[in-house]
């Protein structure tokens, strides 16, 4: 058994990104610059948020926090939407999700300048990704891609399951791992909380990839020998024992689980580094092609 080790692999991209922001300085360019949007104070967001300022400043990029209160409205939203569209010192940027109730999340992602959308969640980005065209693709399923690559992953004519349906993860990995190309060429399931005996499906996977978010819900007796296990989900669980009053964990039971497989991710230190990591990654490839238009 082989651990996919997203905190290495991760802090391999950032130092090879921070060598080609290095060069970008001494040629006198302009370093990418990447802004986030977060409203509110949701504890889970503030911790997402604040890594990738820091993870700015380690490689060297520019970065903005643009952090409004709570009340704030649709309307004042979607303006500073606008102004970040039309600043043209910002690359890319996200808004953070959650927001709050009140605030329409699809109107919000509908509104950014898709050249600047480097988590990858605008139609336009999914729809190029799906036809295989150039495009940013969203950084989670971007980040499995690369784990699967750099390990050097057999994904060839292998018969994935994907657990869960989302647009941000399980849907958009269904698609890349099917089409041609490196850590791809795979047969692949897509399986949700409406599919029958998924315990037969996942027996049969050769790799599964689970983005459900139920705390070890993918059990030894789910797998066969050798599969390559990817964990997506990573959910807090409450527990007084722990200094925190929680403790995280995945989908997958992993110390059963690993017993019998060939390569797992584990929760945390997998899949979740590499989201940053491919988020920077989108926002070079965004300065680059800004300075193909220039």
């Amino acid at each position: 058994m082989k651990i996919l080790d997203g905190k290495k692999i991760s802090n391999d991209i950032k130092e090879e990104i921070a060598v080609e922001v290095a060069q970008m300085k001494e040629r006198g360019e302009k370093v990418p610059h990447l802004a986030a949007v977060l409203v509110g104070n949701d504890g889970a967001s503030l911790t997402y948020v604040g890594s990738k300022v820091r993870s700015c400043e380690k490689i060297g990029f520019e970065s903005t926090l643009i952090h409004l209160p709570e009340e704030t409205t649709e309307e004042e939203l979607l303006k500073k939407v606008e102004e970040l569209n039309a600043n043209p010192d910002i690359d890319g940027y996200i808004v953070q999700l959650p927001l709050p109730k009140h605030i329409n999340e699809e109107k919000v992602l509908m509104a950014v300048d898709p050249e600047k959308d480097v988590d990858g969640f605008h139609p336009v980005n999914f729809g190029k990704m799906a036809l295989d065209m150039e495009s940013f693709i969203p950084a989670t399923p971007f980040g499995i891609m690369e784990l699967l690559k750099r390990y050097k992953v057999d994904t060839e004519g292998k018969n994935v399951v994907v657990i869960g349906r989302s647009h941000i993860v399980g849907r958009p990995i269904s698609i890349l791992m099917s089409q041609k190309g490196e850590a791809a060429n795979s047969t692949v399931t897509l399986t949700h909380s409406r599919t029958r005996n998924i315990e037969e499906l996942t027996k049969q996977a050769d790799i599964v990839v689970s983005a459900l978010g139920v705390p070890k819900f993918l059990k030894e007796s789910m797998i066969k020998e050798g599969a390559v296990i990817i964990d997506v989900g990573i959910t807090r669980v409450p527990d007084e024992t722990q200094k925190r009053g929680y403790y995280i964990t995945g989908d997958v039971d992993f110390e059963n689980v690993e017993k019998k497989a060939s390569f797992i991710t584990p929760v945390p230190g997998g899949v979740g580094p590499m989201t940053i990591a491919m988020l920077l990654k989108n926002t070079l490839l965004a300065r680059a092609r800004h300075n193909k238009k220039a």
